[in-house]
């Protein structure tokens, strides 16, 4: 089933966001191999798709997992956790609907 993964950023994480990028992008790429990622992506914080300082607001990630337990085992491996970019992060179900 498909998971969304939703987190917001702690204020001022940028510098975090970008020392944690490398591996935050590994794991997603071992995803994407395995035919399991839809989508993954932050939200800029402001309307520029390159915020620059302004830095990202949170993520988006829809990926599959075999339950709601394992998506929210690796939601909280996320390097992104383990440095203090993430306040918070949610995982909920999701069914895609569009495009079929």
């Amino acid at each position: 089933m498909l998971y969304a993964i939703m987190a917001d950023d702690r204020p001022d994480s940028l510098a975090a966001r970008l020392a944690a990028r490398p591996a935050h992008l590994e794991r997603l790429n071992q995803l994407q191999h395995a035919g399991r990622l839809l989508l993954a992506g932050p939200f800029p914080a402001i309307d520029a798709n390159d915020p620059g300082p302004a830095g990202f607001s949170g993520s988006l990630i829809v990926a599959e997992f075999a339950s709601l337990d394992e998506a929210r085992q690796w939601a909280d491996a996320d390097p992104f956790v383990a440095a203090g970019v993430y306040a918070s992060v949610s995982v909920r179900p999701f069914r895609k609907t569009l495009p079929a």
